[in-house]
């Protein structure tokens, strides 16, 4: 009997248990459904929406009748084609030039003027009215042009405007986040030092991230004004470097630059900030007994402080990468509808053109391109469920 009674000891022993992990998980979903529902209504379908719509003509404020579409909004958007230049001759075979440079024109179609003044078409599939697919001529608009090998190319697009956007958004992207990483740890390994004055600095450091985005943009703008009364044409000009009219914000190779360095400057501070929580979680005993084994700062840093780090700087990394590609307000602000973000661009086809299809295809697209940087970060640095 003794024996009966200790093996179903244990046996009840688990029933119990797994009865209370049912209730506690219970429980936890019960708590959890006010949150779901608030997901849900707010995020979820909104979104859902948004997956429709893109596969619709669906117009704003408009009572035309919505039709499916399909894929027509993507093509719209995301289609486009690598022309090849070749220079242009003249009757003795001599090289035409323009601006001392030579003139190009492609093998079959226009020279590189018409290009770039919309003339390229090329013949499109199209569904019409009725559902059906028809041939098409489709207007084809420079995006830019590039070298490789000796050889010019000319990438063009019936939708330019987005395909620039794309571009500028990741090059804007990659180009502030690695910045921003660099120097938020630099700055957080150096105010995780102990030092006089350290809480001051960590204070002042937040003030540009304080700054709206607006007013910091204004400012900005003010200082890449391309004359002398702006501060940078001011001083370029005062040390020697520049005539000072040099025009930041309306020559395109300073276009991004500029709108790089205003991002990194107000930025920073709030990378800093994550990257700095980050390293106050790292015990001290951990580089106490990476010094007793000899490890110099510059080892302590790949063998103690990156890895412990990993998973804040994957979030830094996830938050700054979703802010970045999702930019808005600083490319309406200093460039309004001469050059556009992916966002900017997505409302302004709502807005000015009223295309909800065309607008909601862009906003998916946004959302993959997050979605696909995100899953990027968290392979990359290791970071699982635990």
């Amino acid at each position: 009997m003794a024996q009966t009674s200790a093996a179903t000891q244990p046996a009840a022993s688990k029933k119990t248990m797994s009865e209370l992990a049912k209730q506690e998980e219970r429980t936890a979903w019960w708590l959890l459904l006010p949150s779901i529902v608030i997901l849900v209504l707010i995020a979820i379908y909104p979104l859902g929406q948004v997956f429709v719509s893109s596969f619709t003509n669906a117009r704003f404020a408009s009572d035309a009748p919505t039709r499916f579409v399909g894929f027509d909004n993507y093509r719209r958007l995301l289609t486009f084609r690598v022309v090849g230049l070749q220079p242009e001759l003249d009757d003795q075979g001599r090289q035409l030039v323009e601006d001392g440079s030579p003139a190009y024109e492609n093998g079959r179609l226009k020279l590189a003027t018409m290009f770039r003044e919309g003339e390229l078409a090329f013949t499109n599939r199209v569904r019409d009215e009725q559902g059906g697919t028809i041939e098409n001529q489709v207007r084809y608009d420079s995006v830019f042009e590039f070298s490789w090998f000796g050889s010019r190319y000319m990438v063009a697009a019936p939708n330019a405007d987005f395909v620039r956007a794309v571009w500028d958004t990741i090059v804007f992207t990659v180009a502030t986040v690695a910045l921003e990483t660099i120097l938020g740890m630099v700055i957080a390994l150096s105010l995780n030092k102990r030092f006089f004055g350290r809480d001051i600095m960590r204070t002042a450091m937040l003030v540009p991230w304080a700054i709206i985005t607006v007013v910091s943009g204004l400012i900005w703008e003010w200082m890449y004004r391309s004359d002398r009364s702006g501060f940078f044409n001011a001083l370029t000009n005062s040390l020697g470097f520049s005539d000072g009219n040099t025009s930041f914000l309306t020559e395109a190779s300073l276009q991004m630059p500029s709108v790089v360095a205003i991002d990194v400057w107000k930025t920073t501070p709030f990378m800093a900030l994550l990257l700095l929580a980050g390293l106050s979680t790292i015990p001290k005993e951990l580089y106490e007994a990476a010094r007793v084994d000899g490890a110099n700062q510059f080892r302590q840093f790949f063998s103690v402080t990156l890895p412990l780090l990993a998973p804040t700087l994957a979030v830094a990394l996830i938050f700054r990468t979703l802010d970045a590609l999702r930019v808005f307000d600083l490319f309406q602000i200093i460039f309004g509808e001469s050059r556009y973000s992916m966002a900017s661009f997505a409302q302004d086809t709502l807005i000015s053109n009223r295309d909800v299809g065309l607008s909601s295809a862009s906003s998916v697209v946004i959302f993959i391109i997050i979605f696909a940087f995100a899953i990027f970060y968290i392979r990359i640095l290791g970071v699982d469920s635990d």
